[in-house]
């Protein structure tokens, strides 16, 4: 297993954005870039990483704001990932006018996720599993080789993600955790949007919002 997966928490919101690293490649994605992004950038230069794409879990405008920073890595832009049907979610600017915040003008994806996607970092193959709820076109990223999935703001260590903003459902968030991280393997790493990491068997065992 060759997947280095960093973890960067930042921005006023306490973001966790991640950098998946091939070390075998040295190649790299970044997902979910938010605010204060500049911190990974710095990183990824001085280790002379060379960053592949830029994917998103979903586009709330917390997990999208450093996109622009990252597609800038090379010419042409480096390709920005995320599901069709958060799209329109991110062309609006990811819901930041409902609190007050202004984005700037992003780039536009150019890479579509669907459910059952094989992505690659390197030579380390990504599942795609679209798991709505916390917006229409939110997915999670499941490494198998490295034990891990990255799980955006569909479920955290004893919680849920909130489904009141558009786009949200309860019945469809519940339902995507239940099908698609709670039959992940017992062991597997659960790497949220938001706070500290956690397990599949924790949270079937520990999360009220399940039990």
């Amino acid at each position: 297993m060759t997947l280095e997966i960093l973890t960067f928490s930042l921005g006023p919101l306490d973001n966790n954005t991640y950098l998946l690293v091939d070390t075998a490649t040295n190649q790299a994605v970044i997902v979910d870039p938010t605010f204060d992004s500049h911190r990974i950038a710095e990183i990824i230069l001085d280790r002379r990483i060379d960053l592949t794409q830029i994917w998103l879990t979903h586009a709330h405008f917390d997990h999208i704001a450093g996109a622009k920073l990252f597609s800038q890595f090379r010419e042409p832009p480096l390709p920005i990932g995320i599901h069709p049907d958060d799209l329109e979610l991110y062309r609006s600017g990811g819901g930041a006018g409902l609190f007050g915040i202004q984005m700037p003008e992003m780039p536009q994806p150019s890479l579509f996720f669907e459910h059952g996607q094989i992505l690659q970092v390197g030579e380390e193959e990504i599942e795609v599993r679209h798991t709505p709820g916390h917006s229409r076109g939110h997915v999670i990223f499941y490494a198998a080789q490295a034990n891990a999935a990255i799980v955006g703001d569909l479920i955290f260590q004893n919680g849920v993600g909130r489904t009141d903003l558009p786009g949200g459902s309860s019945t469809q968030l519940l339902k995507s955790i239940y099908q698609q991280v709670l039959s992940l393997p017992p062991e597997t790493r659960l790497l949220p949007g938001h706070g500290p990491e956690t397990t599949v068997q924790e949270e079937a065992d520990n999360n009220p919002y399940l039990n």
